[in-house]
């Protein structure tokens, strides 16, 4: 099956090592499952700390806090998939909060993001009941090619 996306991975968190390959793995592997179908074209991957994630927060969403993750919906006529920015500060501390593995939580971002470019919103609780499930769904499917996300 040809890909529909081309995926754009962006490393901006210097103490991430070598996000890109385990990144496309695993978006490879939710777009080829066809379980959450998202727009084809460009999709930016963003990793970030998170006072630029807090940047962005403040000059988009009018929210000058860190968040986890934002995405940015795709734009058909610019043959864009969307952009999914997260923070890599945001995951390793959660990840220590919950004692759950780095890799896990951050896979956990990228996935949200993945999910709102499929459709998905969190804004009420039903929402947000909605998107934990596709996200246990979607880890589930991704067991096997979670990536080993590493921090200096």
């Amino acid at each position: 099956m040809p890909h529909r996306l081309n995926l754009q991975i962006n490393n901006r968190y210097r103490m991430l090592k070598r996000p890109a390959a385990g990144t496309r793995r695993m978006f490879r592997a939710l777009e080829e499952s066809g379980a959450y179908p998202i727009s084809p074209g460009d999709l930016s991957i963003v990793f970030v700390s998170d006072r630029t994630i807090g940047k962005i927060h403040a000059c988009f969403l009018n929210d000058p806090s860190s968040t986890d993750v934002i995405t940015f919906p795709a734009d058909p006529e610019m043959d864009s998939a969307g952009e999914i920015i997260v923070s890599v500060d945001h995951a390793l501390q959660r990840a220590r909060e919950l004692g759950e593995p780095f890799s896990k939580e951050l896979s956990l971002y990228l996935v949200h993001g993945w999910l709102h470019l499929a459709g998905f919103k969190d804004k009420t609780e039903p929402e947000r009941r909605d998107m934990r499930a596709a996200e246990a769904t979607a880890l589930k499917l991704l067991a096997d090619v979670i990536p080993d996300y590493t921090v200096d």
